[in-house]
C-alpha cells in the first residue's frame, strides 16, 4: 500500500490512467485520448504535470468562479482547519449558521431556511423530499435533458439518457420538453393534482447551454401555483452570478419555493444546500441531518466566496465579459464552417458544432476540443449529441484572457 508522503505529482499520465483502469469503476470517464496529468492551478489557468499551462474555461464544471487557489478564500479556510475541521450538522457551530444567514440575504424573495449537505445531488433529493413532505404527493415533473444528480430520485428526474442508468425508474417521475409551455399545460391537466412538484434548471447546463424561450418561467411559476406544484430551480451550475445575477432565475423575476445550490458556492470546497421558505420549511420537522452538511470549513470558505463576489462585483464582470465571448464566438460562427449560434448568458455560454447538414457532430467537437488542450486552452462539451462547445470560465478572467480563447479557437478551427 503507497504511503502517502511518497505520493509524487509527476507520476504521468500513463501511470494514472493504469492506476485508473485497475482500481476505478469502469462509469468513470475522462476528457481526452490524451489527457495531461493536472498538478496545480493558479488564478485562470491549471497546470500540468510537464509544467504547460492551460487556461480553464470549464472551471471543474462551473466550480471554479473565483479562480484557483484564491488566497482570499482558502487562508481563512486554512484557519479554520487548524481551529475546528469538522463536527457534525448536531452540533452548534457558527460558520454554518453564519453561512445561513448570509444565504438568506442573497437568496431571492422569502427563500431563507437552508439545510446543508455536501453535494449539489443530495441538495436535489433533500428539495425533492421537502416538496413530498410539503405536498402530500408523490409525482415530480422534470425536463428533458436536465441533469440533477447521481442518487436515485435525482437520477431519476434527469432527463439526459447518458446519466439516467437506473435500470428501474421510479414511475412517479415524468419528463416534458425544456421550453415548452403547451406540454406542461398538457401534463398537469392530466397529472396536477399527483404531482409535488416541478424541478428544472433555469437555464440547462449539461444538456446543451439551453435558454428557455423569454415568458417561459413566469408562466410556469403561474401554472405551480394553479396546480399546488412545488417550483424547485436546480441553480447548481447557473448560481452566484453565473450568469451575471446571483441566481439565473431573477433573470426572469421568478422567485421558486426551493432552491438548489453548490459547486461555486464553496469554490472547491464541497458544500451545498437547498434553501426554502418559513412556510414551507415547516413540513419537515422529524429528525434530519447531514454528517459532513455545514462542515464548518467548507462553510468558511462559501463565507469567504460570496464576500469575494461582493467585493469583486462579479455579477457585473459575468455580464461584462460573458457579452465580449459571445460576441466573439458569434464572428467565429459567422466565419467558421461546422460552427452554431452561440448562445447563453452571461459566462455561461455554448456553441453547437454541426455537420454540412446542421446536424450535431460531436465526434468533430471531440476533436476540436483535443486541438484546443493541446494549444493550451481547457473547454467542456454539452448537450444530448454531446456537441456543443461549452465555456464556463472563472468570472474574475480578463479582457486579455478571452482574446487568448477565441483565438486559440479560432486556430484550431483553421
Amino acid at each position: 500500500m503507497p504511503d502517502v508522503t511518497s505520493l509524487s505529482p509527476h507520476a504521468g499520465p500513463e501511470e494514472l490512467l493504469r492506476l485508473k483502469a485497475e482500481y476505478l469503476i469502469p462509469c468513470a470517464y475522462h476528457f481526452y485520448r490524451h489527457p495531461p496529468q493536472i498538478v496545480r492551478g493558479e488564478g485562470c489557468y491549471l497546470f500540468d504535470s510537464e509544467g504547460k499551462r492551460y487556461l480553464d474555461v470549464f472551471t471543474g464544471v462551473t466550480v471554479m468562479s473565483c479562480g484557483h487557489n484564491n488566497p482570499d478564500i482558502i487562508e481563512p479556510a486554512i484557519r479554520q482547519i487548524r481551529t475546528l475541521q469538522h463536527t457534525t450538522s448536531i452540533y452548534l457551530t457558527e460558520p454554518m449558521l453564519r453561512l445561513a444567514e448570509k444565504l438568506a440575504h442573497v437568496a431571492p424573495g422569502d427563500l431563507r431556511r437552508s439545510f446543508f449537505t455536501a453535494s449539489g445531488t443530495e441538495a436535489v433529493e433533500g428539495a425533492l423530499l421537502l416538496a413530498a413532505l410539503h405536498t402530500g404527493r408523490r409525482c415530480v415533473v422534470a425536463m428533458h435533458h436536465g441533469l440533477h444528480g447521481r442518487t436515485r430520485w435525482a437520477m431519476n428526474v434527469t432527463g439526459a439518457p447518458m446519466w439516467r442508468t437506473d435500470p428501474f425508474p421510479i414511475g412517479e417521475v415524468r419528463h416534458v420538453p425544456f421550453g415548452d409551455l403547451d406540454a406542461l399545460t398538457i401534463y398537469l391537466q392530466r397529472y396536477g393534482r399527483q404531482t409535488a412538484a416541478l424541478v428544472a434548471e433555469p437555464i440547462q447546463g449539461n444538456g446543451g447551454i439551453n435558454v428557455p424561450p423569454v415568458g417561459y418561467w413566469p408562466a410556469v411559476r403561474r401554472l405551480c401555483d394553479r396546480h399546488g406544484l412545488v417550483l424547485i430551480f436546480d441553480e447548481i451550475q447557473t448560481g452566484l452570478n453565473r450568469t451575471g445575477c446571483w441566481f439565473a432565475s431573477q433573470h426572469d423575476g421568478v422567485t421558486p419555493d426551493v432552491m438548489a445550490v453548490s459547486k461555486a458556492l464553496g469554490n472547491g470546497f464541497p458544500i451545498a444546500a437547498f434553501i426554502t421558505t418559513d412556510t414551507i420549511a415547516e413540513s419537515y420537522t422529524r429528525p434530519g441531518a447531514s454528517t459532513y452538511g455545514g462542515n464548518p470549513v467548507s462553510a468558511v470558505a462559501a463565507l469567504a466566496v460570496l464576500k469575494f463576489h461582493e467585493q469583486h462585483q462579479l455579477g457585473a464582470a459575468a455580464c461584462d465579459r460573458g457579452r465580449d465571448l459571445h460576441e466573439g464566438l458569434n464572428d467565429l460562427a459567422r466565419r467558421k464552417a461546422g460552427l452554431g449560434v452561440p448562445r447563453g448568458r452571461g459566462l455561461m455560454l455554448g456553441v453547437p458544432v454541426v455537420d454540412t447538414a446542421g446536424e450535431p457532430d460531436g465526434p468533430r467537437c471531440d476533436v476540436i476540443l483535443e486541438n484546443l488542450k493541446d494549444a493550451g486552452v481547457l473547454a467542456g462539451k454539452t448537450g444530448p449529441g454531446r456537441n456543443i462547445l461549452t465555456f464556463l470560465p472563472p468570472l474574475v478572467i480578463r479582457d486579455a484572457q478571452i482574446g487568448d480563447l477565441l483565438d486559440a479557437l479560432d486556430n484550431v478551427l483553421d
